[in-house]
């Protein structure tokens, strides 16, 4: 399947747009990512936009057995993979947050985990998460804390804009999720 890309109009339209949470009870992750990108507003679809890299680190760690396309996401629950983010409404980049909306995101994710109890959430982008979960000094990795009943971990943040991590890095660090997740998954 492939979808027409959005025009500038679509993009400028889609500022506060919701993608919903990709989510079910008992999942073994919760991908849990900033924002939508105005691309993924658009879309409908989890990190959507073309250069992120969200769907090959999520293939080059063993998550899925094949690279799927933003569009199959649904695809993610049948292994029991789910993703929300912390914060519901779609912007250009990032830095449109507020530092209050983060830690309110934090508040709604650990409401989400009570709901829906996920083993693991993995928040992907580390701003993020020193600002949500006010530990400025935290890295990439599992974290001492649960939220909830979930076991947390950092993941840098796959957007195409942040050159600071490339994909062979963001795949290490997503195995290291799936390999605590699933030890023997091929």
């Amino acid at each position: 399947m492939i979808e027409r890309r959005p025009t500038k109009s679509d993009l400028a339209a889609a500022y506060g747009r919701v993608v919903p949470d990709l989510i079910a009870p008992g999942l073994n992750v919760l991908f849990c990512g900033i924002n939508p990108s105005l691309y993924s507003a658009v879309t409908g679809h989890h990190f959507a936009r073309p250069g992120n890299r969200f769907w090959p680190a999520l293939y080059a760690a063993g998550f899925t057995r094949r690279l799927l396309q933003p569009w199959e996401e649904e695809l993610l629950l049948d292994d029991g993979f789910g993703v929300t983010n912390l914060v519901r409404r779609a912007t250009a980049t990032a830095a449109e947050l507020t530092n209050e909306e983060l830690r309110a995101g934090r508040r709604t994710l650990a409401r989400k985990i009570r709901r829906y109890r996920p083993r693991c959430v993995a928040v992907v982008g580390i701003g993020a998460y020193r600002v949500a979960f006010d530990r400025p000094q935290s890295g990439v990795g599992r974290q001492p804390e649960r939220l909830e009943t979930a076991t947390v971990w950092v993941l840098p943040n796959p957007s195409g804009l942040n050159a600071n991590h490339q994909l062979p890095e963001l795949a290490e660090t997503f195995r290291e999720v799936r390999l605590a997740v699933y030890p023997l998954r091929i």
